[in-house]
């Protein structure tokens, strides 16, 4: 338990500076705060795309329509289609369909839609809990980045706190 809360501090950075504390070491401090700063926006913005995946979620369930669509274009993070609502209106969603992953260009399938707004349009039985793996992964992966940057941040620190003793010791022999 010792162990790991000294590693904890050790990677974590102090808010505030000592008194005695170096040019190199305030650097270093901020920018290990710079580093956690970061990787606390990331995973924000993890959970932002999660809860805004489930808003439109709901926005297309409390006025949905269903259609029949063509995949005109198809991508890993983006589709096209077009379909045509039962009042015979043609739309091909600027942002193209929500949850595009395994579409085809030219396949046929169905979506559900916002009768209200028919430009949010998601593919038919798919909803918010395809992004929760993606935007964890996203969050983990800052954090692992963030890990990394932080302990090698540490091993600079240990390394200047090192050299630093050792002027000093130098300095301290020269005025004897």
């Amino acid at each position: 338990m010792h162990r790991v809360r000294a590693s904890a501090q050790a990677l974590l950075p102090r808010l505030s500076g000592e008194a005695c504390e170096t040019r190199s070491q305030r650097v270093i401090r901020r920018v290990r705060i710079g580093v956690v700063i970061v990787a606390c926006l990331v995973t924000l913005q993890s959970v932002l795309l999660v809860l805004g995946a489930w808003r439109n979620d709901r926005q297309i369930e409390r006025h949905m329509g269903v259609a029949a669509a063509e995949v005109l274009s198809a991508g890993p993070r983006r589709s096209t289609i077009e379909f045509v609502t039962p009042d015979r209106v043609t739309y091909r969603p600027e942002l193209g369909v929500l949850y595009p992953s395994e579409l085809d260009t030219g396949m046929r399938i169905y979506v559900e839609y916002d009768k209200n707004d028919p430009d949010l349009v998601r593919v038919r039985d798919r909803n918010a809990s395809l992004a929760i793996i993606p935007a964890g992964s996203i969050a983990v992966v800052g954090w692992l980045v963030a890990g990394v940057a932080l302990a090698g941040l540490a091993l600079l620190q240990k390394r200047l706190d090192r050299r630093q003793i050792a002027d000093n010791s130098l300095a301290s022999q020269s005025l004897s």
